[in-house]
């Protein structure tokens, strides 16, 4: 059973945008640093955004800096991935992790817990 919950995926056209969210099962969002992954067909999942406990400190792979956000709310104990200029080769199938501690690790072996992941196509 996954541990968080992801939301938010869905069909877009290139250049648009979508929002992920992810809430965490049983746990504390301000305990935990955050990360999203992604996994296209047929090839390694990948670190695509990461949030320390204070959602100041946020992270990026190369490719999506500038287009993607990551951002937390503890109150409401949700993540969110603001993606904008989407491009085709964002599809993937796109899962939220969740790490104890201060340490934000681009390394999916180092998240103890899941989602179960949230598809989003994006069409030329």
């Amino acid at each position: 059973q996954a541990q968080l919950e992801e939301s938010g995926g869905g069909l877009v056209q290139a250049g648009g945008s979508l929002r992920l969210s992810c809430v965490p099962s049983g746990r504390t969002l301000s305990d935990h640093v955050m990360g999203w992954f992604r996994q296209a067909p047929g090839k390694e999942r990948k670190f695509v955004a990461g949030s320390f406990r204070s959602s100041n400190n946020t992270y990026y792979a190369d490719s999506v800096k500038g287009r993607f956000t990551i951002s937390r709310d503890n109150a409401k104990n949700t993540v969110y991935l603001q993606m904008n200029s989407l491009k085709p080769e964002d599809s993937a199938v796109y899962s939220c992790a969740a790490r104890r501690g201060l340490i934000l690790s681009v390394n999916e072996k180092d998240y103890d817990a899941w989602g179960q992941g949230t598809q989003v196509t994006v069409s030329s």
